[in-house]
């Protein structure tokens, strides 16, 4: 059995992790990250076509109100872009007849990065020795001692994969997530337990899709891309094309439960029809076409995700506690943030905020 030790544990290689691990990096402290997927990014992921990245994951950040993301877009020397909304929306009924309606500017404006949203996990790692980072390592265990915590990796009931010893924890995972994967020894109180469980993961029981053009068809006929639906399976449709000289792309949110998601290919031409009922051809022949169903990612989501989130939950740490194990365990990821919480704002925030209170403790 391989047994590790480290200063500090990073859980978590989303980008609440990352950025902890960027911090951690700057102020030359001694860390390791594991993350449990074969990828960095979490809930950022991107697929690369023609040097264009398409956003399965979050896509937008708004500038006027995420002074934290704008600063690291400029500290890692991205490019951004502001959301193309030039144009009349559409909307689509119960019956499924189609209207053209005035175009929705949000406000504060959308903007989206150049590269994808990948592009700050890559970035990030520029700034994180190589040796720090473990890839396939899900943690199974957490057990407190009296000069810090024990870590196992692997699968309860299975063969342990290694363990690691480390004085203080970073916990950058979503509670729920965390509570429903991860035996804590000693158990965690019932109070703190329960918040947890009940902290749902944002766009954890979400799908969305991806269709790529050569050609903006529904802008040459005076459309912004955006289009919502009462029918589905979509419930609505965002322009997702690369700032300059395409592609050009749709994208947006199936409006469908996950337990209703069972059929990718018969729900992939479902949407192309939709498409297509809603801008014309060639809408339903896309060059590629892209689906990621985030409630069957068994890192994202649990069996509490699956039902349909109606609404942006209020998020703070769970229980209103930022550490526990006096202080050997921090608690990081953008459901614990108390400000933009399931948001890549809130996901740098609670990371900045974990690594500030290892020095209190």
């Amino acid at each position: 059995m391989v047994m590790e030790e480290t200063e500090i544990l990073i859980i978590g290689g989303g980008l609440s992790g990352l950025y902890a691990a960027y911090l951690l990096s700057r102020q030359k402290k001694s860390f390791t990250l594991l993350e449990a997927r074969p990828r960095f990014g979490g809930r950022i992921l991107s697929k690369e076509h023609n040097s264009y990245f398409s956003d399965l994951g979050p896509s937008w950040y708004w500038p006027e109100i995420n002074p934290k993301i704008l600063q690291l877009v400029q500290t890692l020397r991205l490019e951004g872009f502001q959301q193309f909304e030039n144009g009349l929306g559409r909307f689509q009924y119960f019956d499924g007849s189609v209207a053209s309606v005035r175009g929705y500017t949000t406000v504060p404006a959308s903007w989206r990065i150049s590269g994808g949203m990948i592009s700050m996990v890559t970035q990030l790692l520029e700034y994180i020795p190589e040796k720090a980072l473990r890839l396939r390592h899900p943690v199974c265990e957490i057990r407190k001692e009296s000069s810090g915590a024990l870590v196992s990796v692997g699968e309860l009931e299975k063969e342990i994969q290694c363990r690691f010893k480390a004085r203080k924890i970073i916990l950058a995972m979503p509670p729920r997530l965390a509570a429903a994967t991860i035996l804590f020894t000693p158990d965690l109180s019932f109070h703190l337990t329960q918040a947890m469980l009940g902290t749902a993961t944002w766009m954890a029981g979400q799908a969305k899709f991806y269709a790529l053009y050569n050609d903006p068809f529904w802008r040459r006929h005076g459309f912004s891309g955006q289009a919502f639906s009462q029918k589905g399976p979509l419930g609505e449709i965002h322009d997702g094309s690369a700032d300059k000289n395409g592609p050009y792309g749709l994208t947006g949110f199936i409006n469908i439960p996950a337990a209703q998601r069972n059929h990718e290919e018969a729900l992939t031409e479902a949407i192309l029809s939709q498409i297509e009922a809603v801008y014309g051809k060639p809408a339903d022949q896309p060059v590629l076409f892209y689906y990621q169903d985030w409630a069957r990612e068994p890192y994202t989501a649990t069996q509490f995700d699956q039902p349909p989130m109606r609404e942006h939950p209020d998020y703070h740490p769970p229980a209103g506690q930022t550490a526990i194990w006096d202080g050997v365990l921090h608690f990081a990821g953008s459901e614990t943030a108390d400000q933009y919480g399931g948001y890549l704002e809130g996901a740098l925030s609670s990371a900045q905020r974990a690594v500030m209170n290892l020095s209190k403790y």
